[in-house]
């Protein structure tokens, strides 16, 4: 007996460390950094000296859709550095240069479904963290900042940068520089990994530098090659000075019009390469595009992303605990600025976000103001620890203070712990992970505490999950996002993803998942039981999947899910179909429709979507999405409607206007808001922003509700 109890912790030792240990001997390609005097400039064109000078990257190793061979097409990649600026030169060959698959010219456009190149430096060496960059054949922008240990990418941070593009008779090249102040790093490194992707949309091929597996995604930066060879940079003093004003004309039906001039002023200071100061004064939102409506069927509310830029800076570090997903965040930082839906005066805010050793830390505090009868000024906070601990895992603190709606005695505390390696059985990753909060305020009486653990085995072949979670019927963090409260969560899911070696289907998907919501005396309150018999996608990158759902509902309470229809209390059980068919986004014309059927409570529900994309010219893109809930119940029958469209003029990488218009049938409200972006200087942005909402009346007439014109320039000086 005393044998086996050594025996296991042996085994669970070198399941755990063994393959860590090896990985860590693994020796990693390096490039070396070609470090220049002289001015390079940004056309596009490698025609500078010094990029003839420069060591290449010229031997990418395919990575779909066979993994381990030569790229079927050249990529040569160059890295040039002086004290102030990193730059790269990548050439791209190709075989039919007319074929070359691109459209976006937007900033931050989703590049997923055109020819692109994708890279990463990972500037701490930690394999936890990195700055994600893309850049498509027409100069458009991608940057991104690694999230959750590199399983997923925040597409919303902003960098400041410049790329150019030039398609030729050879291919297409791309020149990029990237200013040293855009990033943090450890001033004492000599070395930066580095990774590049290529995506070939014509033929569906990813090819790499490093990291030749489909179980790795490029920003897991622990699979990175080395940049050796970085020069001395200056920061100069580290400030950066930031004003921007805006002019807003407005009129709406209820308040009349008027003009009113907002000034604001950010402030950010790098104490040291990786520890950075920002303070913002009059803080304005101004320019961020309005959220996407969406119908909402269940009980509780609705998750939207940040994208306000002042909080996605170092956004990354505030992630809390594994497998969270959109059902628990502790910070939700659209609590702080925003109160059902409404602006709330940001009159001052601070941040501090840096690393020291192998401990990142970061910490907010914001004061905000007054709004007639809805909230009182009031001071809000948080501060997260992460300390990383052995080669890729970490365990952290976070705490928030203060109450959007100034209710006394408000704070959150918690600790995280995320085991994760990338070298399970030599290559696979896997990752365990355990949480714990508890959480105040005067007005709360009962559990206040919430805790949970999850395991994920997150690979091509296999994608294995299972999560608990376990939240008091009093956790309800003031800065957090809670939708369901009182409640044990359980969730396992199952995918086997095989890619058959032939020429019509790239990969099947077989996936199964199973949810299941109880009280917390364990009493059943809803679960669903998701499968996906058939889900395939061909090599022409079409898309067909058929779904099989069993879900239930017990409600303690009337639910009424559309006006005028109440649910009562009472136990549901129903099953439901899907449908869904994706066309090829490298497509001009493409999209998605899908059709959920089937029983719906006690009744049915027939859930219809259409996305459909059109992209005739580089310079013009239209989308336009319907979405149509037609519900048949014996409390009553309803249907949803919800239209919207956007429509691009990408006149070039720096000069953008979009125009977004939404409509549904249940607030009768069309809005649209239109905006111009142009970048006149990688340090300033000129937009014009005009927003108009019409009501359609019961007698379907249209009437007039509000319109708004904004102005908005900003500029920033670096010192």
């Amino acid at each position: 007996m005393r044998l086996r109890i050594r025996i296991v912790p042996a085994i669970l030792f070198t399941l755990f460390f063994l393959p860590e240990i090896l990985h860590s001997q693994d020796q990693k390609p390096v490039v070396n950094v070609f470090q220049i005097s002289g001015k390079i400039l940004l056309d596009g064109i490698l025609d500078e000296e010094e990029w003839s000078q420069a060591s290449a990257i010229d031997s990418l190793q395919m990575v779909e859709p066979s993994t381990g061979i030569k790229a079927s097409l050249k990529t040569s990649v160059k890295i040039l550095m002086d004290r102030n600026n990193i730059y790269l030169g990548i050439s791209c060959f190709h075989d039919d240069p007319g074929n070359i698959v691109a459209w976006s010219k937007a900033r931050d456009s989703d590049l997923d479904g055109e020819d692109y190149v994708k890279f990463v430096f990972d500037t701490y060496l930690d394999s936890r963290s990195g700055f994600i960059f893309a850049v498509n054949p027409f100069g458009a922008r991608y940057d991104a900042l690694v999230a959750y240990f590199g399983e997923h990418e925040n597409p919303n941070w902003d960098a400041v940068w410049s790329a150019k593009s030039r398609i030729h008779e050879q291919g297409w090249t791309a020149e990029i520089m990237i200013p040293v102040k855009t990033l943090t790093f450890d001033k004492d490194l000599r070395e930066w990994g580095f990774n590049i992707e290529r995506r070939i949309q014509r033929k569906l091929e990813v090819d790499r530098w490093t990291a030749i597996s489909k179980d790795v995604r490029i920003g897991q930066t622990n699979n990175a090659g080395l940049l050796s060879g970085l020069p001395d940079f200056n920061l100069g003093i580290g400030l950066i000075v930031k004003g921007s004003g805006n002019v807003n004309f407005s009129k709406n039906v209820e308040e009349g019009s008027g003009t009113q001039w907002h000034p604001s002023l950010d402030i950010t200071e790098k104490f040291t390469p990786d520890i950075t100061g920002q303070v913002t004064v009059n803080t304005d939102f101004a320019e961020t595009e309005v959220d996407s409506r969406r119908t909402n069927l269940t009980r509780f509310p609705l998750f939207y992303p940040e994208k306000r830029s002042f909080f996605l800076q170092g956004a990354d570090l505030y992630e809390f605990g594994l497998g969270m997903g959109h059902s628990f965040k502790p910070y939700f930082s659209r609590k702080i600025g925003l109160h059902e839906g409404k602006p709330v005066p940001l009159q001052i805010g601070g941040k501090l976000d840096g690393k020291i050793g192998n401990t990142k830390f970061g910490g907010l505090v914001t004061r905000m103001g007054e709004v007639d009868s809805l909230v009182s000024p009031t001071t809000l906070g948080v501060i997260r620890i992460k300390q990383n601990i052995w080669k890729e895992s970490s365990i952290g603190f976070l705490t928030t203070a203060g109450d959007p709606e100034g209710r006394g005695g408000s704070f959150t505390n918690g600790i995280d712990f995320t085991y994760k390696t990338s070298s399970l059985g030599g290559d696979k990753n896997f990752l365990v992970g355990a949480w714990g909060m508890i959480n105040n305020r005067d007005s709360l009486s009962g559990d206040k505490s919430a805790f949970g653990f999850a395991i994920d085995y997150p690979n091509d072949l296999w994608d294995i999950f299972a999560g608990y979670k376990r939240i008091g019927d009093a956790f309800d963090p003031s800065l957090g996002f809670v939708p369901r409260k009182g409640v044990n969560m359980y969730s396992i899911g199952l995918d086997y993803m095989p890619r058959p070696d032939n020429k019509l289907i790239r990969q099947f998907f077989f996936e199964s998942s199973f949810s299941l919501t109880s009280d917390l005396s364990n009493r059943w309150e809803s679960y669903r039981f998701f499968t996906a018999p058939f889900h395939f996608k061909l090599e022409s990158a079409d898309r067909f999947e058929f779904n099989i759902m069993p879900a239930g509902e017990q409600l303690k309470d009337p639910f009424e899910i559309a006006d005028g229809v109440v649910i009562q209390p009472g136990a549901y059980h129903w099953m439901r179909y899907r449908l869904e068919l994706e066309t090829a986004s490298k497509r001009k014309i493409n999209g998605e429709f899908t059709w959920w059927f089937g029983g719906f409570y006690k009744g049915n529900l027939d859930q219809i979507e259409l996305q459909l994309n059109l992209r005739p010219f580089s310079f013009f893109n239209f989308e336009l999405s319907f979405e149509r809930n037609i519900a048949s119940l014996p409390e009553g029958d309803f249907i949803q409607d919800l239209w919207s469209g956007r429509v691009l003029f990408n006149f070039s990488s720096d000069l953008q206007v979009s125009s977004f218009v939404q409509y549904d049938n249940e607030s009768r409200n069309l809005g649209t808001n239109t905006r111009l972006r142009w970048t006149f200087s990688p340090k300033g942005d000129l937009f014009i922003v005009y927003n108009h909402n019409m009501l359609n009346e019961l007698t379907d007439r249209w009437s007039y509700q509000s319109n708004q014109l904004i102005l908005k320039l900003t500029y920033a000086f670096w010192l």
